[in-house]
């Protein structure tokens, strides 16, 4: 993602203009919809990356295609049309959200399992969490196979293992002894 420092500047500054107009979370669902939307949309991405288009274009394709977000959202567009930063669009739409998410107390946990969390899983995941946080939680799941099974819980810097890999890893150091 490109750069993150002036991204966080904007998302601060946007930010503090929803938190003013009392449309913080209205702007939250925004950004991630726009970090999703971009995310997802290599035709969208490339557009917005591309330096030989002229900044009005880019500032009119996105009014039309984020028609339906809020005014302080269409502002972000203003702002970055001016200082000519439309790339760092996606990244700053990302770090609004981290910020959103420490102004109210959530915290972001990532769960890196084999196969898609189900609701057994999810709920031992959530006792695990439980015991390591005492903060709102917002669960983001990563599947990796080679874990072969179980789960890795990271939140902020404390990690917990409990994947098969990792057993068989130490079984492996013990038996080697």
């Amino acid at each position: 993602m490109a750069s993150t420092r002036a991204a966080i500047r904007y998302a601060k500054a946007i930010l503090e203009i929803a938190e003013s107009k009392g449309v913080a979370l209205t702007v939250s669902k925004d950004m991630n919809f726009i970090a999703s939307t971009i995310g997802g949309n290599i035709e969208l991405s490339t557009f917005i990356q591309n330096p030989t288009l002229r900044v009005e274009v880019k500032e009119s394709a996105l009014l039309e295609v984020f028609a339906d977000t809020n005014g302080v959202t269409k502002s972000l567009f203003h702002l970055l049309f001016v200082n000519k930063r439309f790339e760092i669009l996606e990244t700053v739409a990302v770090e609004y959200s981290k910020l959103f998410d420490i102004m109210n107390g959530v915290e972001v946990a990532q769960v890196t399992t084999a196969i898609a969390m189900d609701a057994v899983l999810e709920a031992k995941v959530l006792a695990k969490i439980a015991s390591l946080s005492d903060k709102k939680i917002t669960i983001e799941n990563h599947v990796d196979a080679s874990i072969i099974g179980g789960f890795i819980l990271r939140i902020g810097d404390k990690q917990y293992n409990a994947s098969i890999a990792n057993r068989l890893q130490v079984l492996k150091k013990e038996l080697s002894n």
